[in-house]
């Protein structure tokens, strides 16, 4: 049996998550989630809120210990301690050590169960876009399911599965040229249409949108290592706009799309 061809295992999940699982899995796992839907929403909403708790108290992680409680601090303490013979003193400190323990692992587990970390739709469906992303963009003879020329049967398919008129941008100012586009699952079990552009050099853009109740109206840049997107809502449908980590780039895509997303289809009436 080869790596690709092993189970996918809830430990190799969470390492997927992390960014820790192997190179020779990746590519596995990453396939096996394009086919079950319900695990890849799963996973982004995992991503989602381990985002939002690092978010909220990232801050406090990397604030320094004070002195008190600094473990080298108190080990020439209890050293000191010892010489007198002053045994109280050692339990104090004894004590201090265990009680930092506890702190910490009692404000993890606060964390881990405050309702504030708990993510929003539209954080699982940004976790969602850019999982997409990063395992379509890649794709060479398969990266969508409809290609680029047939874009008013495209239309007109994603249109009738997420349930609402869909507009597909001309990016071709730009130097971007419709790819073609996909159906996807999107939020909460509903579904997402998912269109990719490429320009000369190669670069791929990915426009992944869907209904949506939470997020804001005002475009919103998030930065990752390798990738990044532009989120916004508008009339209810959410929107992720993918791509390299060029935010002067991405930021021109995702204005173009937004101003013709504003008049499209979806408008009338």
């Amino acid at each position: 049996m080869t790596e690709h061809d092993k189970p996918v295992t809830e430990d190799e999940l969470h390492s997927y998550v992390d960014g820790l699982l192997p190179d020779d899995r990746q590519e596995a796992v990453a396939t096996w989630l394009a086919a079950n839907p319900e695990a890849a929403a799963l996973i982004a909403a995992w991503r989602a809120q381990a985002d939002a708790i690092r978010a909220r108290y990232g801050a406090i992680a990397n604030e320094p210990i004070p002195e008190r409680l600094q473990l080298d601090r108190i080990i020439a303490g209890d050293i000191v301690a010892a010489r007198r013979g002053n045994r109280p003193f050692r339990m104090m400190a004894a004590a201090a050590v265990l009680l930092a323990f506890i702190g910490g692992a009692a404000a993890g587990w606060a964390a881990r169960g405050a309702p504030d970390a708990a993510p929003s739709n539209f954080d699982q469906m940004t976790a969602q876009a850019l999982d997409a992303y990063k395992l379509y963009v890649v794709e060479v003879r398969h990266p969508v399911e409809v290609p680029g020329a047939e874009a008013a049967h495209l239309r007109q398919w994603l249109s009738k599965r997420v349930g609402y008129e869909l507009s597909i941008p001309d990016l071709s100012s730009l130097g971007l040229k419709l790819v073609g586009g996909r159906l996807l699952p999107g939020p909460t079990g509903s579904a997402a249409a998912f269109y990719m552009y490429e320009n000369a050099a190669g670069d791929r853009y990915t426009i992944y949108c869907a209904k949506a109740t939470q997020g804001e109206t005002a475009l919103h840049f998030k930065t990752g290592e390798k990738y990044s997107a532009v989120t916004w809502v508008d009339d209810n449908i959410g929107y992720v706009v993918s791509g390299p980590s060029d935010r002067d780039k991405l930021e021109t895509v995702a204005k173009n799309i937004y101003g013709q997303m504003d008049k499209g289809p979806e408008k009338k009436g």
